[in-house]
């Protein structure tokens, strides 16, 4: 699992004095860089060996300026060529997002998928876990 921590900007808050629910997709997909970095260690994009084929969200609770938010990414299934990212969003402990993102492992050239095989298939399955049930 890779955990990261984010700190709300002023900016990441609604008018109803939460944050947006805009900010999780791209606070989610900047910690899926860690994950990222296993297919492609300096994330260049001429390099780029991924493409997302699917993302949602589970908002399960308000998440407030001013206290950190924890990030968890981790696989909760991982197929031949495709896998799922799953993403905890959490304040104070308590669960407040659940995202699931399928990714495929992508040929950009020959525009198609390529099984996952060998040495990153193992980097992979180190980072597998169950997920909390959906809602």
């Amino acid at each position: 699992m890779f955990t990261r921590t984010i700190e709300p900007a002023f900016y990441d808050t609604d008018a109803l004095g939460h944050i947006n629910n805009t900010r999780l997709p791209a606070w989610f997909e900047l910690a899926r860089n860690d994950l990222f970095k296993l297919f492609t260690p300096d994330l260049d994009p001429k390099e780029w060996r991924l493409i997302i084929a699917r993302m949602e969200i589970d908002y399960r609770a308000e998440l407030f300026y001013g206290h950190d938010i924890e990030l968890r990414t981790y696989l909760s299934r991982l197929g031949n060529s495709s896998f799922v990212v799953t993403q905890e969003a959490r304040q104070h402990g308590k669960l407040t997002n659940l995202g699931h993102a399928v990714m495929v492992h992508y040929d950009h050239q020959a525009k198609c998928s390529v099984p996952i095989e060998g040495e990153l298939r193992q980097a992979l399955e180190a980072h597998l876990q169950e997920a909390p049930a959906s809602l």
